[in-house]
């Protein structure tokens, strides 16, 4: 039996920070940074059941061409996905009413719509990019028990010899989407890549406004990176938490970007909303 304190459940009977009830949430899901986005993703619905607003955390319930879909909005950073993919999973495995673990394991399937920083020539302003493999900057899989059994532990210890570490107290981990969501949502219109989540969008991308960056040549030897035919395509804040935490629970879940940066060609589209909706319309389709 889960605690009070482990798992909090509003009086309402609903997770503490999604504020959802386990009945409220379908099998497949589209999740998005930008609460406005989920009203975005909603308008394709042809019908809605729900709609639950509770801090950055926005969820739609509805149906799209039969497919009963959730879209939820988990703002920004590894650390929220952290929450949304917890709240998510107990929403779907441990009954509310007794505290337990559920007998039968409810699989779901999760896409991320995101925007991302390109890193290489062949990814500009425009393309979209799934997350093959993701790099994680922000160490929250190392929390979690049993994180050696589900990371490419290989592509980790190359990465620390190419990028020449420098970075005390942090390590990088790399983790792979799903391989079957791969296939099903990936077609000839989107890059397979290997994304980095960053732990946040300055600094730790690269980025130096007042402060100065402790390892200033780090994204020249990001973008110089090679293993086994893998170069390293964009940066996001989330990709290798959801494909990490997914994997060790046992759901499907990826990643895919468009990308409105061109951190090489240092360009930018501020108005890239034309783009993702072409994308969200695409994962609808494919989901």
């Amino acid at each position: 039996m889960l605690a009070p304190s482990e798992l909090i459940i509003n009086s309402d009977g609903s997770c503490f920070h999604l504020h959802l009830k386990p009945e409220q949430l379908a099998d497949k899901i589209i999740l998005v940074g930008d609460p406005d986005r989920v009203n975005t993703v909603a308008s394709y619905f042809d019908t809605k059941e729900c709609e639950v607003s509770s801090r950055e955390f926005h969820t739609i319930t509805g149906f799209y061409k039969g497919k009963r879909i959730t879209t939820l909005s988990h703002g920004i950073g590894t650390d929220n996905i952290d929450i949304v993919l917890n709240e998510l999973d107990a929403l779907a495995n441990i009954d509310f009413a007794s505290r337990t673990i559920k007998p039968e394991f409810r699989q779901l399937t999760m896409v991320r719509v995101g925007t991302s920083g390109g890193l290489q020539p062949f990814v500009p302003v425009g393309t979209y990019v799934a997350a093959e493999k993701s790099i994680g900057f922000d160490g929250v899989l190392y929390f979690y028990a049993n994180s050696e059994m589900i990371r490419d532990n290989a592509f980790e210890s190359e990465l620390i010899k190419q990028l020449e570490w420098k970075l005390n107290g942090i390590q990088p981990y790399v983790v792979s989407a799903d391989p079957s969501l791969i296939e099903q949502i990936t077609q000839e219109d989107i890059i397979r890549g290997v994304t980095i989540a960053a732990n946040g969008f300055y600094g730790p991308q690269g980025r130096q406004l007042r402060l100065p960056l402790a390892d200033p040549e780090l994204n020249r030897k990001i973008e110089a990176f090679e293993f086994n035919g893998n170069r390293i395509t964009n940066f996001e804040m989330e990709s290798s938490s959801l494909a990490g935490l997914s994997a060790l629970m046992g759901h499907r879940a990826m990643t895919v970007c468009c990308i409105i940066a061109g951190r090489v060609a240092q360009n930018m589209n501020t108005e890239y909303k034309g783009s993702m909706t072409g994308l969200i319309e695409t994962v609808l389709d494919r989901i």
